[in-house]
């Protein structure tokens, strides 16, 4: 029998999806499932962006540039004008999801067995990024007793050797819901120039910050210019998740040229999505400040009620939708099965994801979970009940 690759066995699964199997056998059982797991927003996609590709007029469904549509990219321009952030329609390329945006910048900075430091936890796929181009992650700590804020610089410092090509943050993050403040990134500017590597950030939750907080990017900093790469994505800002649009964004030249050279290979990004993302470019300021007062009330709905439960330890987000919980259990993964599998509370169940997969660290994050509260308040408050009642039942 032929064998797979090194690399295929390698490729972690992830740990958001990898109990979907088990969730799926509770509804065919009757089983009433609320996903927790998933960063899928619930909050309505712009009516513009839906009828853009409703109302469109195209004959023939033809490829799209490589680098996306000329005037998505000068509209985005735009965009990060306002968020004072200043770059033109040639400092960008449009992907398909930040997901692929996260990949032409392993590929076009960093060789086989090269390294990248990031701050753990971090979302999931950075490992599946860095493996699929043979990348290692170098993970750096940050801890719940600190609200995940960024770890001390000398850490970093440790850990930068020969091989080191980039630090990649995720700003606010996920899955940690922290949002790094400018005097942070200052810090990492200073250190990545010290040191000539990458600073990369994903930046795809710039609108969800809360308390009054400003997302500050690392494309505001002065002395990135060649050292900053943003990579963006409409699938949250917009709850548009299918149109499967990012983009990687650079003042760095040679990363843009090379980057451009993964795009062609991949041909195009598809065309109904960027039309629909061109739209929803024209989304009035009103729907980001419904939602993040949506927001806002369902991650402090969602705090208030895990605070009330015997040994749970949370981090309290400032951007994002997303919180890590600390259970008093020795492996979240057996028991977000087992909530599937075997536990119901008048025919319910939640779906969590264990945190353990957001870590880089052998052994860290096993008590852990990752919570999405993208769900209406009330909804919240039941998952949250069934929690409770389900740690009181758990044998572990």
């Amino acid at each position: 029998m032929p064998s797979i690759s090194k690399k295929g066995r390698a490729m972690p699964e992830s740990p958001i999806r990898k109990l979907v199997p088990f969730a799926e056998a509770a509804k065919k059982a009757g089983a009433k499932v609320i996903h927790l797991n998933i960063g899928q927003p619930d909050i309505k996609t712009p009516q513009i962006a839906l009828d853009a590709v409703k109302n469109n007029t195209i004959d023939v469904l033809a490829y799209s540039r490589t680098e996306g549509s000329e005037t998505y990219r000068e509209k985005l321009a735009t965009y990060y004008a306002k968020h004072d952030i200043v770059v033109s329609a040639d400092d960008i390329i449009v992907t398909t999801g930040g997901s692929e945006a996260l990949s032409f910048v392993m590929g076009s900075i960093a060789d086989a067995d090269d390294e990248i430091i990031i701050p753990e936890p971090f979302y999931a796929n950075y490992n599946g990024f860095a493996t699929g181009a043979g990348v290692k992650v170098v993970p750096v700590v940050s801890k719940i007793e600190d609200n995940f804020a960024l770890p001390p610089i000398a850490d970093f410092e440790k850990l930068i050797g020969p091989k080191t090509k980039a630090i990649v943050i995720c700003n606010p993050g996920n899955p940690t819901g922290y949002l790094y403040s400018k005097e942070e990134i200052k810090a990492l500017r200073d250190i990545v120039i010290k040191h000539n590597l990458f600073l990369v950030a994903d930046e795809v939750y710039r609108e969800f910050t809360y308390e009054g907080a400003a997302h500050y990017s690392v494309l505001q900093e002065a002395g990135l210019e060649e050292h900053a790469i943003v990579v963006d994505s409409v699938s949250k800002r917009y709850s548009m998740c299918g149109a499967r649009i990012g983009c990687l964004v650079t003042k760095n030249k040679e990363v843009i040229q090379t980057a451009m050279k993964f795009a062609q290979a991949r041909l195009s990004p598809p065309t109904y999505a960027q039309i629909a993302s061109e739209a929803a470019l024209e989304t009035k300021q009103e729907y980001f400040d419904a939602v993040k007062t949506e927001y806002v009330g369902r991650r402090d709905v969602l705090i208030a009620e895990l605070n009330k439960i015997d040994g749970i330890k949370v981090a309290k987000p400032q951007g994002a939708f997303y919180c890590i919980a600390e259970l008093p259990i020795k492996s979240a993964e057996n028991f977000a099965q087992w909530l599937l599998e075997d536990f119901r509370l008048n025919g319910e169940t939640v779906m969590v994801a264990p945190a353990a997969g957001f870590y880089a660290s052998q052994g860290l994050g096993k008590n852990q979970i990752r919570i999405a509260y993208v769900l209406e308040k009330n909804s919240l408050k039941r998952a949250v009940q069934i929690l409770k009642e389900a740690l009181q039942s758990y044998k572990g």
